[in-house]
Order: structure tokens, then sequence, then C-alpha cells
């Protein structure tokens, strides 16, 4: 596209206020990572000791990273692959690959909110029965015997799911402010007051202080393990949704004079904040299931799809005021992924919208139907919870954490615009980057994100995957890793056919007519 053309500076919608933004980042932020991953990694990281790596992580690398997403987003004012794009023409397969990551996620995490949206009913009447692990894998999702991919479909799961995608597509046809916007500003005042009268509720029951206990008592020996410092920085990282593109898409929804680094510390320190909160009540149940089944809390904790859909389930049958903790806890859950998932979503419409020049309602419908419809198709099944549990594996290690530390080596050895991106935010934030942002952008972080990969590379080569078929593996894990940077570069080759300018739209006003 010609340099002549005059460069949009301001996208045609984008959020209201500074408020709104930071309840949108939040929202896409606090997810169900916050309650079902947190309270197990704290607990398996030290306990209370935790706490010093989860802060040094969350200060050292997480709000660091939130703030380079913010600065891309912001300063060039696109989706990510325009962001990057206008920031340099190399680095716009970058955006593409984060698009593509959000496809991934997408069409399995609305699986994971169509069971919690199930459940939600159920708790009502502990419709799950006396067992709740043999309903989950058994009556619920029939799971297959053997591992891998299948064509029976779940009727009840199929028709979940589908309301799941009618309501995520309708709030995102609203646009960024009603839809998005409102939405957030709904859904996260009823999240968190949901949760709190969750851990109080929580905290009543016989034996909470025992899991309590078990959650903060320190164990500084922990400390001396790197695994544990390493997946402080991986909690962090997954929490705050960074490194995928959802974070540079709302920022370019926002205002130009916003203050985005102080705007990040309240995203973050809330995020942060409500898995506090998630751990206090989750262990408190954790340790009345513990003392009534006259066991130790070791041996009733649980992580992810087990703590929400058998752990909670069996403390609901056996907790006075169950049914009261049930329906909190899963229209927690819900509203948490809700909001998550319409953040991700958003991420690819927005690609589309700036590729191709269409609208939002008529990209809305472009992307989310077809994801949709393969979301449905591929996890409706018996064998829907393998390749859930594979995709979900693979991408987080080998996606998220990967795009993540070439994009920061990138933008700083390759593309040389970590001081623009700085000057940017200092220009009109309250907290200044100076030089330790650059340091921590430029070095410690993908440092760290690199030991990351290299640790989750050994282990998943020693130890094939939960012990799955190479076939499941190979395709859903190891396969789609490859393929998603490939059909990044092969996307960043199609022409530009929207409107938007390619170039960089706040040159002149920030650096004073200075090239980026």
């Amino acid at each position: 596209m010609s340099s002549t053309q005059a460069p949009e500076v301001k996208p045609k919608e984008g959020f209201s206020s500074r408020k709104v933004f930071i309840f949108a980042a939040i929202g896409s932020a606090v997810g169900l990572g916050n309650i079902w991953r947190f309270p197990y990694v704290a607990y398996e990281g030290g306990g209370g000791a935790f706490i010093i790596p989860y802060l040094c992580a969350l200060l050292f690398a997480g709000i660091p990273l939130l703030y380079l997403d913010y600065a891309v987003g912001h300063r060039f004012r696109g989706s990510a692959p325009l962001s990057l794009r206008r920031l340099h023409r190399g680095a716009e397969w970058l955006g593409w690959w984060q698009v593509l990551i959000c496809v991934v996620i997408a069409i399995y995490y609305a699986a994971i909110l169509a069971w919690a949206a199930k459940y939600t009913v159920l708790s009502f009447t502990k419709g799950w029965g006396d067992d709740p692990n043999a309903y989950f894998f058994g009556d619920y999702l029939q799971a297959a015997a053997t591992p891998g991919p299948t064509f029976d479909f779940v009727p009840g799961i199929l028709m979940t799911m589908i309301l799941v995608w009618v309501v995520t597509i309708g709030v995102l046809a609203m646009g960024v402010q009603t839809g998005i916007g409102r939405t957030a500003v709904v859904f996260i005042p009823v999240l968190v007051l949901a949760f709190i009268v969750l851990v109080i509720q929580a905290l009543t029951l016989d034996g909470s202080m025992e899991g309590l206990n078990a959650l903060f008592t320190p164990d500084w020996g922990a400390l001396t393990h790197g695994s544990v410092w390493i997946s402080a920085v991986g909690q962090i990282f997954f929490s705050l949704s960074v490194g995928f593109g959802i974070m540079i898409t709302y920022a370019s929804y926002v205002d130009r004079k916003t203050d985005m680094t102080g705007s990040g510390a309240v995203v973050g320190f809330s995020n942060s904040g409500f898995e506090l909160l998630a751990g206090i009540g989750v262990f408190a149940a954790l340790g009345f299931m513990a003392q009534a089944a006259g066991t130790e809390v070791s041996e009733v904790v649980t992580n992810g799809i087990g703590l929400a859909f058998v752990a909670f389930p069996t403390i609901i049958n056996e907790a006075p005021g169950g049914v009261v903790i049930g329906v909190l806890f899963f229209v927690s859950l819900l509203l948490a992924g809700v909001t998550s998932l319409i953040s991700i979503v958003e991420v690819v419409i927005g690609a589309v919208r700036d590729k191709v020049g269409i609208s939002r309602t008529a990209a809305t419908f472009v992307v989310g139907v077809p994801m949709g419809v393969v979301s449905v198709l591929m996890f409706s099944t018996t064998g829907g919870i393998y390749v859930l549990d594979t995709m979900d594996a693979f991408v987080n290690s080998f996606g998220i954490i990967a795009v993540a530390a070439v994009m920061m080596l990138a933008i700083t050895y390759v593309f040389r615009k970590l001081g623009v991106l700085q000057r940017h935010l200092d220009a009109r934030s309250s907290i200044k980057l100076r030089g330790w942002w650059p340091a921590l952008v430029a070095v410690v972080v993908p440092l760290l994100l690199i030991a990351m990969l290299w640790q989750e590379l050994k282990t998943k080569i020693d130890t094939p995957y939960e012990e799955y078929p190479a076939d499941l593996l190979g395709v859903f894990g190891w396969g789609m890793v490859v393929a998603l940077p490939i059909l990044a570069i092969g996307l960043s080759l199609i022409p530009w056919r929207g409107t938007v300018s390619l170039e960089d739209p706040t040159t002149a006003e920030v650096d004073g007519g200075e090239q980026a």
C-alpha cells in the first residue's frame, strides 16, 4: 500500500473508557486457569513459600511482557498481524502465529465452557449422582476406551456447545464496546462477588483450616528447585493472557492518551488477587473433603478437569449447603470462561477484519461459524476429551511460550524497535519504564521462556504425554505445533485487501517525525 495514504490513526470502534478496557483485560486474564490451576501449582511449588517466586514472576516476567503487548497494540493500532506488520514488514507472520494459536485454543476452550454450563444446571439438583467421577467420564462425556478422535457424537455435549458458540458469536457481533466491553463490565463484578461468597461459604466447612494450612504452610526448601521458579513464570504467563495476541488487540481499541502501564499494573495485580482468592476457596473446600474422607489434603488435591468436574461435585455432595457452593462455583467457572473465550475469538476477528477489510458483523460470522462447527465436530464426541487434552498441553508449551520468546527476541535484536515502544509508553504513562523494562524484555524473560521450552521438550520427548498413542500425539500435538508457524508465514504472504494503512500511524505524533 502506498506510503502516501493517510494512516488510520484510530480504530473505527473501541472501548469507551479506560475503565471498560481494564474490565475487558481483567475478563480475558481471569479464566479457568485461575480457578483450577493456580491452587494446585501453588501447593506443589512450596505452599506459602511459592508466593515469593510467584510475585517475582509477576513483577519481572508477567507485567513486562504485558507491557510489551500493550505497547505494540497501542502504538500500532491494529490486530496482532497488522500491529506487527506496522512495526516491521518481517514481523507480520508472528501476529498470524498468535492468531492461529487463538484459533486452536478457542475451539477446545468452548468445550470446557459447555461442560461448565451443563454442570451449572446440574449443581442445583446434584444431578451428577453419588459418583461424580463415573458420571463425568462415563455418563456425561462417554469417553472412549481408547484415546483418540472418534465420530461418535454425544447429544448432551453437542447441544450445549452449540449454545456456547451462539452466545459467543452474538456478543462479538455487537462490537467492542457494546458486546465485549459491556459484557466484561457486568460479568467481572458478578464473578468476583460470586467467588467471594463461595470463599466465605467454603471457610465455614469443617476441615477448611486444614486445607488452608496445606496451601499456605511454607516449604522453603522448594525455593532451591529451579522447576518451582519456572512453574511460577508459567502460571503468571498463562493467567495474564500475554503472548498470543489478546492484549495487543485490546490495547489497539484504547484511546491514545490512556495510561497503559498504570492500567497494566491494575490488570496484573487484579488477576493475581483473584488467583489468591481462588486458592483460599478451593483449598478450604478440599480441606473439608479430606476430613470427610479421613485422609490427608495431599490425597485429595487435584488439578484442572479433575478439580472442577470430579472433586468439587464430591465436595458439594457431602458439604452442608453444598447446592449453594456448587452453583457459585460453576457460575464463577462459566463467567470466567465466557469472558476469556470472547477475548480469544476477538483476536481472530480483528485480524480477519484488518486483512480483508470487511465489517465487524461479517468478520464475526466468517470467523465464528467455521470455528464453531470445527469445535462442535471435534469435541462433542466420545474421543473429544483426549484430543482436547493433547492440544491444550502442546499449544500452551510450544505455541504460546515459543511465539512470545521469538517475538521478544525479534523486536529487540532483529527489528530493533524496543526503544520506540518504550518511548511510546513512557510518553503517556504513570509508571516509567526507563532501563529496567528493556533489560527484562531483551534478556531475562526470553531466557526464562527458553528454559521452560527446553524443560517441556525434554519431558515430552522422554515420556510420551499421558502415554497417548503416537498417532494422536503426532497429529494433534507435534503436528499442530509445527504446522502453526508454517501456516502463519503463508498467511503473511497474502496481500492486504483492506483499507488500513500499513505505515506506523503514530510516528509523526510521538517521535516528531523520526522514523520508527
